[in-house]
């Protein structure tokens, strides 16, 4: 079995085990690898001493809300996410990926700022945007409220769009995206997230629904 059909299989369990809902499971976990291929191959052949780092990128994209607070204690998700890699990286590579997806939260960030990572802080910067641009899905966020609010769609559609008022439509304002794919391609997304509330606002407003 290669090391991708493991990873997945990995996720499938721990969204199983953790009542892990879709929006941060296998279909999210598949998205962000997908962009973070695409920064990757930018980067790459800016700075190729990434190539390096790939494998360390692909893991942490597919596995980083593995350890979510949102669904179980961080710790356990992180204990889990070892066990599950020590006969498939170096300790070294581990402890990489373990850092990465630690400290590439929102909320992490914007308490504790960029962390010191090094040689590998261009790893962690492609997977910590790659996961910000999934991020511009609105229907992903309706998803997640929509769980959380026990299928309330007229609230979750308020929650979801107080996140993108307040947080999501003002990411490059806040800096946070470092690499100049994540720059141009978070105006695009942008762009498709509010299309996107306009849309669930007539929804929520059609008589027959």
């Amino acid at each position: 079995m290669s090391l991708l059909n493991k990873l997945f299989h990995f996720v499938l369990l721990c969204c199983s085990k953790y009542n892990i809902d879709e929006s941060h499971g296998l279909s999210h976990s598949m998205n962000v690898l997908r962009s973070v291929s695409e920064i990757y191959e930018e980067e790459a052949e800016k700075f190729p001493i990434i190539k390096q780092h790939e494998k360390i990128i692909y893991v942490s994209a597919i596995l980083h809300d593995m350890c979510d607070k949102k669904y179980m204690e961080q710790d356990e998700g992180i204990r889990e996410i070892e066990l599950f890699l020590c006969d498939k990286m170096t300790a070294v590579d581990i402890n990489v990926v373990k850092f990465i997806i630690s400290t590439m939260s929102y909320s992490h960030v914007k308490v504790n700022g960029f962390p010191n990572l090094g040689p590998y802080k261009r790893a962690y910067h492609i997977v910590r945007e790659a996961d910000l641009l999934t991020a511009y899905d609105f229907d992903r966020c309706m998803i997640y409220n929509i769980h959380k609010k026990k299928g309330n769609v007229e609230d979750a559609f308020e929650d979801a769009s107080n996140l993108f008022q307040n947080r999501v439509l003002k990411h490059n304002e806040h800096g946070l995206f470092v690499t100049d794919y994540s720059k141009k391609k978070s105006l695009i997304l942008e762009s498709g997230a509010l299309q996107q509330m306009s849309t669930w606002k007539k929804l929520l407003k059609n008589p027959v629904l």
